[in-house]
């Protein structure tokens, strides 16, 4: 079958084991040694050939026993169960890295994870203002998890990290947040002011669309 048609463009948040900052984004190891957490995005703008994806929310938990690029990862994905069975489709379809260059970023998601934990189809909150540092993601009896602005453990006043990647494979430009998360799904944990961060992203087949120029003049964050 050719190759898909198909692009992503929304907003994007991640929850880890690591310390705020995340050291794996600046190629150091992971703060525990191994990492765990969630990631979820909502499409603003998308499809996938002549299949609207506008508005579909995705979220997946994951473990990895060391820094990810070892691989022997977990995943597992979570999806509206009011999807209809095309979108399903797109959506597995982009996820699984399937005709994607080498090098972007389902692309080396489908190498690194190696144990696929079958999908929930469930009802999904995602609430995210990434002006304000704050996110909130719900998925019932299985996730929650939270972004809260950085504090100044002196002053209690709020503390601004951005990351810049001009190299990145999930985005260019993230606002760092302090992250809460508890899962008790079949990949569990329990993370309190630990890693977050929120960007706004843009994939598809070739990976980022656009580079780090491009994508500040299109997602401007302050």
């Amino acid at each position: 079958m050719a190759s898909r048609d198909w692009s992503i463009e929304g907003k994007y948040v991640e929850y880890c084991s690591c310390d705020m900052g995340c050291p794996c984004e600046s190629m150091a190891p992971p703060t525990q040694g191994h990492c765990e957490g969630a990631v979820a995005f909502q499409i603003d703008k998308g499809h996938c050939d002549s299949v609207n994806l506008d508005g579909v929310k995705v979220v997946a938990t994951f473990y990895f026993p060391r820094a990810i690029h070892h691989g022997d990862g977990h995943m597992q994905p979570i999806l509206e169960d009011t999807l209809s069975d095309e979108q399903k489709d797109a959506i597995f379809y982009i996820l699984t890295g399937e005709d994607q260059p080498v090098g972007t970023m389902f692309q080396i998601f489908s190498v690194i994870v190696e144990h696929h934990h079958d999908p929930i189809f469930t009802k999904i909150d995602f609430d995210w203002d990434i002006k304000n540092r704050t996110a909130r993601i719900e998925v019932p009896e299985l996730l929650r998890a939270r972004s809260e602005p950085i504090r100044n453990p002196v002053t209690d006043t709020e503390h601004r990290m951005l990351a810049v990647l001009p190299d990145g494979w999930v985005f260019h430009e993230a606002e760092n947040a302090s992250g809460f998360a508890k899962s008790i799904g079949e990949l569990k944990f329990d993370l309190n002011q630990r890693h977050s961060s929120l960007a706004y992203v843009a994939w598809g087949p070739n990976g980022l669309k656009y580079d780090l120029d491009e994508s500040r003049r299109r997602f401007p964050l302050a």
